[in-house]
Parts: C-alpha cells; sequence; structure tokens
C-alpha cells in the first residue's frame, strides 16, 4: 500500500508513508499520482486532490467539509439531530439582529466566533457589555444555549469506530472544559447514550476521523461540535489506537483492484 502524508507529526507513527510538505505538492504528482491513500492535507489542496487526481484521502472530504466552520457544522446538526444540539441563532453581525439576539436569548448564553479552535473564540454571555464585545470581534453572530454542565466529553471517532474518549472537567477559572484552556482529563466510563449519538452522526455524515465534543445533561447527550484535527493531551496509548484505527480503515478500504492485485 502506498501512502503519501501531508502532515509529518499527525502520521509519525504509521508504517511505510513518504512525506511531503504541503506547498511542494506540485513537485512531486507523479508521487501523489501512484499513491493508495493521501492523508491529512491541508484544506487549500482538496480540489486538486480529490477532484484533479481523484485522489482517496483521509480525513474524509465530508470531515473536512462539515469541520472547516462552526457555521455550517452547527447547521448540519440542526438538520439530523436537531434534539441532540443546543438551541442556537446564528445570523448576520448587524445592529438589529444583535439587539434581537440580546433581547431573545436567555442568559447566559454562548457566544462563537467560526472557525475558532480549542476553546479560543468562545465568550459566555452575562451582561450587554460582553456581548457588544463580541459583537465587535465576529463577523457573524453565532449565539447558542447555555448548557449546565461542569464537564463534557471528548469522543474519539477514527474509521467507522471508536477508539477512545475522556471526560474534561471545568478549568479552575470555570466555563472552559478544553484541556488547552485549563481543563483536566478525567478517564472514566463513557455514556453509551453518547457513543451512540457519535456513531449515528459520524456514520451519517460520512466522517471518519474526528474528536466529537458531547455534553450530557441528566442522560440526554448533546453533541456540541468536532474537530477533524484534535489534540489527545493527558490520556495514555489514545493516539497509538487512532494510529492503529486509521491504519486499518485505510487498509479495509483499499480500492478491489489493488485487493486483486495483492492476491496474485
Amino acid at each position: 500500500m502506498k501512502i503519501v502524508s501531508f502532515d509529518a507529526l499527525r502520521t509519525l507513527h504509521l508504517p511505510n508513508v513518504h512525506y511531503i510538505k504541503p506547498e511542494n505538492m506540485f513537485g512531486h504528482l507523479d508521487v501523489i499520482r501512484e499513491a493508495d491513500w493521501v492523508l491529512f492535507p491541508e484544506y487549500w489542496q482538496l480540489n486538486a486532490l480529490v477532484h484533479g487526481l481523484k485522489k482517496r484521502i483521509f480525513p474524509s472530504l465530508a470531515s473536512y467539509m462539515i469541520g472547516h466552520d462552526k457555521v455550517e457544522m452547527t447547521r448540519t446538526f440542526m438538520t439530523i439531530i436537531p434534539m441532540n444540539h443546543p438551541y442556537t441563532e446564528i445570523c448576520a453581525n448587524t445592529p438589529y439582529e444583535a439587539e434581537r439576539i440580546w433581547d431573545t436569548m436567555p442568559t447566559p448564553f454562548v457566544a462563537k466566533i467560526p472557525r475558532s479552535s480549542m476553546g479560543n473564540g468562545v465568550f459566555l454571555i452575562d451582561n450587554p457589555v460582553q456581548w457588544r464585545d463580541y459583537t465587535e470581534k465576529s463577523p457573524v453572530i453565532y449565539a447558542q444555549e447555555y448548557l449546565p454542565i461542569d464537564r463534557d466529553l471528548r469522543i474519539v471517532w477514527v474509521g467507522n469506530e471508536v477508539v477512545g474518549g475522556y471526560w474534561r472537567l471545568q478549568a479552575e477559572q470555570g466555563f472552559y472544559n478544553n484541556v488547552s484552556q485549563g481543563g483536566k482529563v478525567e478517564v472514566a466510563l463513557i455514556p453509551k447514550e453518547a457513543l451512540d449519538l457519535v456513531e449515528y452522526v459520524a456514520t451519517s455524515l460520512g466522517i471518519d476521523h474526528g474528536g466529537f465534543d458531547v455534553a450530557m445533561v441528566g442522560s440526554i447527550p448533546y453533541l456540541i461540535e468536532f474537530n477533524r484535527i484534535f489534540g489527545n493531551q493527558g490520556v495514555r496509548d489514545l493516539q497509538q489506537s487512532a494510529d492503529i484505527g486509521i491504519m486499518k480503515y485505510l487498509t479495509e478500504n483499499l480500492p478491489n483492484d489493488f485487493i486483486e492485485n495483492q492476491a496474485i
């Protein structure tokens, strides 16, 4: 199996991978054409690889398209799991819409800046000053129901299965559960309801690599978002499990002509 990777760090422990710097792609087109899989391209490479060279990429095109923007992701979740996603308002950032959202959303509520990650661009809004500061920063308004939780789940999905997960406990300053923002990791039992929700969403949308953030409110799981590229800080062997899952998935999803040639 011939594999090309555009992310040396993400594929460091995968066997027989040919690494190419993304910016050098056009100097290695022959190698890319011969590859059975192309791993972790950058977003700007997708059209050339998928539509130009007709390459099989990992993560999947759906993982990139849905995971690229919180607005598009949220609209997708609102379509397929409306009862398992926090109530969210997305609209143009105009004075009229800003006033309407402030008048209708119960406080506190959460406001986010699209295309942010690791807890950056996420704000807890409880007064008009905070709301004004947010609207001056974000290109669109993204206002979301605040869930009464002090922890959430990170569930790691690779290929077509869950390969691991953990709880993220709230940081000392409150609100943020992200490890990068001071949240603490706790390895404990993951509720079946959360696992079932992630499996349904990932398989329904064709996502094959993602860190899914799920909040439990009582026995009801709420999918907040997923990250196509995610960290596994503080959890022993989780990256190894992800690597094994990637290789298993790539091997099981090779084209039929490759399998037939190997059997000859």
